[in-house]
């Protein structure tokens, strides 16, 4: 059987191959799993993470370490990411649908391959906001408070790329809102440590979406969309590694300012998962080639595992 016959009907160009959506979802569904991105996690997993970091860290710093109802709240931030990226993605594909239907890497989506229309689409979004703002309102006001204002960056992102080069700025203010948003919900207030957490994750999102957005250069360059893979060009590397230092700096910094007063293991575990992220991501610079497209798909879903190895530092000085 040839490969063109076993590819699903509808299946999205950078999808994950023998996806669930592809595989398992039931066909009348697949479309709209698509435009959340379901077949592609690691969007999810980039929102997700800055959540637990927040929501570990903060722990730390109460010097209660993790309680049972930490447990609702790393739940709940998995399952309102998956939600809030589907969400957030939808409203990108309905507000690109015009760019994404002249990208070789994005016609295949579900609104320019007309899988869905825009009015179906609308529809999906609300659904899934309304869930995401569901699990919202179980935790406490002033995080409430911080969901409902991360949606401006939320709303602004899709267009930033027609005003500026450096929309991977406006989807770092989005994809780690989550930072402050749990540290205040296990926290009961935002503090400085999340802010710092919140900027560290900024830096790494223009580390990672830099890489990303070199497979669409040439594209882009032709219907003159900007981003910092257009700006950078052959300077790319020099500019990630200052991006991977500011990460460096910014997340160690806040695990200091927060667990100044814990147990030093704790704080060397902290530390040490910082360090542990910052060898993840030179990894990442010594095997990238800006013009391999295969090579920055698939650097830039190695994230996950630089984003985890602070998760799981962060929740091991926790428990200490």
């Amino acid at each position: 059987m040839s490969e063109a016959s076993e590819t699903p009907e509808g299946q999205v160009a950078d999808a994950v191959r023998g996806n669930w959506v592809d595989r398992l979802a039931p066909p009348a569904t697949r479309p709209y799993l698509r435009l959340s991105r379901a077949d592609r996690p690691i969007g999810t997993w980039l929102l997700l993470l800055p959540c637990w970091w927040g929501l570990f860290l903060a722990a730390g710093a109460g010097g209660n370490g993790l309680a049972l109802a930490d447990l609702w709240l790393f739940v709940g931030s998995a399952i309102g990411a998956f939600l809030m990226r589907g969400a957030g993605c939808t409203w990108n594909d309905i507000t690109d649908r015009h760019i994404d239907g002249a990208v070789a890497r994005t016609r295949s989506r579900p609104i320019p391959s007309g899988q869905v229309s825009v009015k179906q689409a609308l529809i999906w979004l609300v659904a899934q906001a309304v869930m995401a703002f569901a699990i919202l309102l179980t935790f406490n006001i002033d995080a409430i408070v911080l969901g409902i204002a991360s949606l401006v960056t939320v709303a602004v992102y899709p267009f930033a790329k027609r005003f500026t080069w450096w929309p991977q700025v406006f989807l770092g203010l989005a994809f780690n809102w989550g930072a402050l948003l749990l540290w205040t919900a296990q926290s009961g207030r935002l503090g400085w440590p999340a802010v710092l957490l919140y900027l560290g994750g900024i830096s790494w999102t223009l580390f990672y979406d830099t890489i990303y957005a070199h497979q669409d250069r040439e594209d882009d360059a032709l219907i003159g969309v900007k981003s910092t893979a257009r700006l950078f060009a052959d300077n790319t590397a020099i500019w990630l590694r200052g991006f991977l230092i500011l990460t460096m700096a910014l997340m160690a910094a806040a695990a200091l300012m927060a667990l100044a007063t814990a147990s030093a293991l704790g704080l060397a575990l902290a530390v040490l998962g910082v360090g542990g992220m910052g060898l993840h991501m030179l990894w990442q610079l010594q095997r990238l080639d800006i013009d391999d497209a295969d090579t920055c798909l698939r650097l830039f879903r190695a994230n996950r595992d630089t984003g985890l190895i602070v998760a799981l530092f962060f929740a091991a000085a926790a428990l200490v």
